[in-house]
């Protein structure tokens, strides 16, 4: 193994030493010279900031507070010296103002959230990677009369929280089916896991959620109680008319079969799905966004095994990130990596 800098300037001591003076001291500028040129390059190369950074999820037991979870340890592993401070929220809308306001240096947030949003700081919004897709599920009891969107008129339905993601797409959902969602049905402000436990008892018709796949709260639901997904995939192409925000967020998708092996149907089920970007600011230290777009890339593997929607997570789609351009620091990874 060659030996280490200092350890070669040290023997150069050495051995000018024991040459006349005036080369002596000739040799030990020059050695501090190359120590100072050592000493300096050993400092650019900590490259990212050290501490604390945070990022926002969403509610409890949903695919972003898992994945968020998971993500933690492996930033921590990745990049030593920085901790990743999660910070729940209620969804999508949330997140982007957390973000805006610095309140939080990275967040999780829907492509559609995204491009209607117009809080202040819109312009400093930059994105660090296309991550993977929600989908909007439709959850009613098993005996229920509901089969379409437009079944839920003057029914207790959960909505989501008012500003989560969830809420944003439901109530185009209920517009493209025909319904006014603040007439037409009896809404509740529920994330995902309230919801599940008031549809358990009996206080609550229905609930949408929108989410990776599985996610936890209605697997543990579905063992529960008898529970059904209700196809949503005839709104697809009217849900996407309504989108405005000059962005293509929804799409037509399929639930695949088995996604929760004790619910109904136990067929495949159509219904829309929209794209989750890792966000950021524009001011966000390059180098610390390179780090930790290196880590969203890296981790898919091992957090895809615990949350299977993050086994979505690809490089080649990851710079997708339409309606946002991608922060320079997420930029400079995808360069790096590519052939």
């Amino acid at each position: 193994m060659a030996p280490s800098t200092p350890a070669r300037l040290g023997a150069a001591v050495r051995t000018a030493a024991r040459r006349p003076l005036w080369r002596f001291v000739l040799a030990l500028v020059l050695v501090l010279s190359g120590l100072g040129g050592w000493w300096l390059s050993e400092s650019r190369s900590t490259g990212y900031p050290r501490g604390e950074i945070r990022l926002a999820t969403g509610v409890t037991s949903g695919v972003y507070d898992r994945y968020g979870q998971l993500l933690e340890g492996h930033v921590t592993k990745a990049m030593p010296g920085v901790r990743l401070a999660l910070d729940n929220s209620e969804g999508s809308l949330e997140n982007l103002a957390r973000v805006t306001q610095g309140r939080d240096d990275f967040a999780i947030a829907t492509a559609d959230a995204v491009a209607q949003y117009t809080g202040p700081g819109r312009e400093k919004l930059r994105a660090i990677a296309r991550l993977y897709d929600d989908y909007l599920q439709l959850v009613v009891p098993a005996n229920s009369p509901v089969r379409r969107a437009s079944d839920l008129k003057g029914l207790r339905v959960g909505v989501g929280q008012s500003l989560s993601g969830v809420n944003l797409v439901t109530r185009r959902l209920l517009t493209a089916a025909g319904l006014n969602p603040d007439h037409d049905i009896e809404p509740f402000f529920l994330g995902v896991g309230a919801a599940a436990n008031e549809l358990k008892a009996g206080r609550l018709d229905a609930f949408f959620w929108s989410g990776g796949l599985p996610t936890n709260a209605l697997t543990d639901l579905s063992e529960l109680v008898r529970i059904r997904i209700v196809p949503l995939g005839d709104l697809a192409e009217t849900v996407h008319k309504l989108e405005g925000g000059g962005t293509d967020a929804y799409r037509a998708a399929t639930m695949p079969k088995g996604t929760y092996p004790m619910a109904e149907p136990k067929d495949a089920v159509a219904t829309v799905a929209v794209p989750n970007l890792l966000i950021t600011r524009a001011d966000v230290d390059d180098d610390l966004v390179q780090g930790m777009t290196r880590v969203v890339i890296d981790s898919r593997d091992q957090i895809g095994a615990q949350v299977h929607a993050a086994q979505l997570v690809d490089l080649r789609t990851a710079v997708y990130t339409d309606p946002l351009p991608l922060h320079e620091g997420a930029a400079r990874y995808y360069r790096s990596v590519k052939p």
